[in-house]
């Protein structure tokens, strides 16, 4: 029987969790975070927006259907550090036969330092309680005075600009549509020739989906979009390609000047980590772009929206991460389950002037979409790509592409 090694949680309140190493070892420090998602441990694993933050699942049971090559998110994992109550050794699934492997694997693999045993409710009712707090798992140091006073001294996310830490570093072209059973991850065969040109040769010759364009109006134009990676999802980039976009990804400090040159129908705010407020340089991009070109923004691109209007955002205080968010649309009266990952949200009074809203939260009636009276710009808080309800929120990349068709 293998002896499993201890670990300490311990929170910056002085709350201390005893458990079992689970993944690398070493010590880890971040925001701890909850996600109530059954499902989805690898997408929240490699999505950017976890970036700075150690995230508990409530679920009980994480890893039985292992790690596969292709449902991640990003090119790596992003969170400090993984939390969960009892880890699958034997993963069962089709999909990780063929190349995948065991959740404690991959975090060693990836050097994300993981604790497993542990009461998570009670953990997840100390974090809804006293609110999302800095945190330190450790498997050599197991002093937990040493491990409070180092989580206390953590500085947080508020005031920190992570994306620049998860930005891509050069523009690239996304060619890559929605999963299929028969063909895995088709590729637009227009954007499939302009890589084959700029690779030297490396093409792929997998028909592309059907585009949700050809069914939104638009007589199946593909409509040229640039997409600022502020720590984006590689689902949303899916979405849009096989929605009937042509796709260009461009770092978070891309000038709007320089968007504006690549002439695109439209412009895409993606999801990322942290606080909006300190990424000004984006703030000032939207600002300028706004009016000029049809917008659409999801998560943090909602939030630095808010901010381009005027408005302002606050932190919350635990958060909303899980598959399972009721959201309203005011519009129709329609009620969307949602995937969502956010600490922060926007002050609807401080934009209400500039932007009208249309989404809340029926939790607690948090913003959770805005839209231009005149229709040149919207966004959402929560994650369409996601498909949690699974296809209640697919008609935003509809609307996009509708919104580009009319000029």
């Amino acid at each position: 029987m293998k002896t499993k090694k201890p670990a300490i949680l311990a929170l910056a309140d002085g709350t201390v969790f005893e458990g079992y190493s689970f993944g690398s070892e070493g010590e880890t420090i971040g925001e701890v975070v909850f996600n109530t998602s059954m499902t989805g441990y690898q997408e929240v694993l490699t999505d950017p927006s976890y970036r700075g933050q150690i995230v508990a699942m409530t679920y009980t049971e994480q890893g039985n259907y292992g790690v596969n090559p292709e449902d991640v998110e990003s090119w790596r994992p992003w969170v400090e550090g993984f939390i969960v109550k009892d880890p699958c050794e034997y993963p069962s699934n089709w999909r990780h036969l063929k190349g995948g492997v065991s959740l404690d694997e991959y975090l060693k693999k990836n050097s994300i330092v993981g604790i497993s045993g542990i009461d998570t409710r009670a953990l997840t009712r100390r974090i809804r309680e006293k609110g999302a707090m800095e945190g330190v798992i450790s498997t050599v140091d197991l002093n937990p005075v040493s491990l409070v006073d180092k989580a206390e001294k953590s500085p947080g996310l508020v005031g920190r600009d992570l994306v620049k830490e998860v930005t891509c570093k050069e523009p690239y072209k996304w060619d890559e549509g929605l999963w299929t059973l028969e063909g895995g991850y088709g590729r637009i065969p227009v954007i499939a020739r302009e890589a084959k040109q700029s690779r030297g040769g490396e093409g792929s010759q997998i028909p592309s989906p059907s585009p949700l364009g050809e069914r939104a109006g638009v007589r199946g134009k593909r409509f040229k979009v640039v997409a600022y990676d502020f720590g984006i999802k590689r689902n949303i980039l899916r979405n849009l390609v096989s929605s009937g976009c042509d796709v260009t990804v461009v770092p978070a400090t891309t000038t709007a000047e320089d968007v504006l040159k690549m002439n695109p129908d439209g412009v895409f705010l993606s999801n990322g980590p942290g606080d909006p407020e300190p990424v000004r340089y984006a703030q000032e991009s939207i600002k300028k772009l706004m009016g000029k070109k049809p917008v659409f923004g999801i998560c943090l691109g909602h939030q630095l929206m808010g901010l381009a209007l005027g408005g302002k955002t606050f932190k919350m205080k635990f958060g909303h991460r899980g598959a399972n968010q009721p959201v309203k649309d005011l519009k129709t009266g329609r009620v969307e389950i949602t995937c969502q990952n956010h600490g922060f949200a926007v002050d609807m009074d401080s934009v209400k002037k500039a932007a009208e809203l249309t989404h809340v939260n029926l939790n607690d009636l948090t913003v959770e979409g805005l839209c231009h009276r005149e229709g040149r710009f919207f966004s959402v808080q929560y994650h369409p790509e996601a498909s949690p309800g699974p296809h209640d929120a697919a008609y935003l990349f509809k609307r996009f592409v509708e919104m580009m068709g009319k000029g």
